[in-house]
């Protein structure tokens, strides 16, 4: 029998409105999705060579008891990248459009 109570730190932490893992600068979002895939935490790892093997375990293990949560933030992070997407590609759109590529295409075909 342990004597003393066993208490784990959790390893996440946010930073401008992200949460990553550790001190480092992997998002939790990206542990988790390598996870739901069905990534092993030493696969995890491996993507990210930053992360400790007992941080990962840390960390996926918080997403599983606190599955609803985690789900939410990534719903929302989800949902603001989509936004910002859309805003990057309205104010910078693409120089070559599908039209001009199909035409090059056509011209090529032509050619040969």
């Amino acid at each position: 029998m342990i004597a003393t109570p066993i208490h784990e730190q959790i390893p996440i932490r946010e930073e401008n409105g992200r949460l990553r893992v550790g001190q480092t600068p992997v998002l939790l979002d990206l542990v988790i999705y390598s996870f739901l895939v069905g990534n092993t935490p030493e696969t995890i790892t491996e993507q990210y060579p930053s992360l400790s093997l007992d941080d990962v375990y840390l960390a996926i293990g918080y997403y599983l008891r606190h599955r609803e949560v985690i789900d939410e933030y990534m719903r929302e992070q989800e949902a603001e990248a989509e936004t910002f997407r859309r805003q990057y590609e309205a104010e910078n759109p693409p120089k070559i459009t599908r039209e001009i590529l199909l035409a090059r295409l056509e011209a090529r075909r032509k050619e040969g």
